[in-house]
């Protein structure tokens, strides 16, 4: 009887991340926090966290995203989108510590634009972005390589969303393109567009395929999607020379899952009602909607609402929530698109026990999660923020 021989195969890196039996330094997921935290049950969180960060002073700038919870919210010194909380964190040279209540992409742009004395603080390091893992280095380098072999590198101008990592942030200055953000995407498209005649849009293929069509007058036809898991990213060199726009196929788990079918819903439940979605819905979802914008756009939008309007919100559940609250006294009805609750899941990774380990961590001279961007890597990635902020 013949023994069999076990084969000699070994798991990939991929393989070992999925299995939990590595942790990939360079990707956007997760690690385990260090330290041990507060009970969430502890009563005194609240008081905890204030006292800490009293005790740190103007050692100390907490900035919140959008998106957080409202436990979070009461302590940020600025709230808002990620671009707009790294230049806050930029415009406060003599905070030692920035602790950004945010996702761990948010916080190395934070790093990058800050100065080499700051610290940029992650409560929580297991704060990633689904979107922002959907394109590693090695992905968006292999993808040039096949750009290359059809012959169109040279005709194509990188343009990545801010909702990526630093390591894609450099791919796109070493290679001539710009930074945006869902407000400033059209203008970086138009800029983009006068360097070259095609774009690489990064990460998220529904913002850029938006911004075509909607925004520029585009068709569906001169955009095709680059797919990192398939060989050659699932296109004929043909159709690489044909396209316009060569959109990545990554996409926002929260934004993703609104459907036409939530808004034929919403309209039937609520007559009269303004569905007004984010910029990385489906393309389908953003045709089907009266207004499409950025968070601060939302904001702003519901700002300037009349008393009594309607209104269903696309966009993550804990900055919907809070609009409806702060806009009840004002008889405005804010609803959530989708009837299934959908928090952003790693957003909310940032908790209050988090927060008080931090800041209480920090208030006792020990400064912990540190997110910090190599040198090469950042002189790179400020390049690409650096054109974004010269657009005009």
């Amino acid at each position: 009887m013949t023994t069999a021989q076990p084969l000699d195969v070994q798991p990939t890196p991929l393989a070992l991340l999925l299995l939990g039996r590595e942790a990939d330094p360079r990707s956007e997921r997760g690690v385990e926090c260090p330290g041990d935290l507060p009970s969430p049950s502890d009563p005194d969180l609240v008081a905890r966290a204030r006292a800490a960060k009293e005790k740190l002073g103007d050692k100390v700038f907490v900035l919140g995203h959008h998106y957080q919870r409202d436990e979070v919210i009461q302590f940020a010194d600025v709230t808002g989108d990620s671009f707009k909380l790294a230049r806050d964190a930029a415009a406060r040279p003599e905070a030692e510590y920035i602790v950004f209540c945010g996702v761990h992409f948010m916080a190395e742009s934070a790093d990058i634009l800050t100065t080499d004395d700051q610290a940029v603080v992650l409560p929580d390091l297991a704060a990633g972005c689904s979107m922002a893992d959907m394109a590693t280095a090695e992905q968006v380098a292999e993808c040039w390589d096949v750009l290359t072999d059809a012959g169109i590198a040279d005709q194509v101008v990188p343009v990545s969303y801010m909702n990526s990592s630093a390591d894609i942030k450099a791919f796109t200055g070493r290679h001539g393109g710009t930074i945006c953000t869902s407000s400033n995407a059209k203008r970086a498209l138009e800029w983009a567009f006068e360097q070259g005649e095609k774009i690489l849009f990064l990460p998220d293929q529904h913002l850029g395929r938006n911004t075509a069509v909607r925004d520029m007058g585009m068709t569906l036809d001169d955009c095709v999607v680059y797919n990192p898991h398939k060989p050659n990213g699932g296109l004929t060199a043909e159709q690489l020379r044909n396209a316009k726009m060569i959109l990545w196929r990554g996409h926002c788990s929260v934004h993703g899952r609104f459907s036409v079918e939530s808004v034929e819903d919403v309209r039937a439940r609520i007559p009269g009602v303004n569905v007004l979605v984010h910029p990385e819905c489906k393309h389908e979802v953003v045709a089907a909607a009266d207004h499409v914008g950025s968070t601060e756009y939302i904001i702003k939008a519901l700002e300037a609402a009349p008393r009594g309007s309607k209104w269903a919100i696309g966009t993550e559940l804990n900055l919907v929530r809070r609009l409806a609250n702060r806009f009840a006294n004002e008889d405005k009805e804010i609803v959530f698109l989708d009837k299934t609750v959908c928090f952003c899941s790693t957003m909310n990774r940032i908790d209050l026990p988090h927060l008080v380990w931090t800041l209480e961590s920090l208030a006792d001279g020990k400064l912990v999660n540190r997110i910090e961007v190599d040198p090469e890597t950042e002189k790179y990635a400020k390049l690409a923020l650096e054109r974004m902020l010269a657009l005009p």
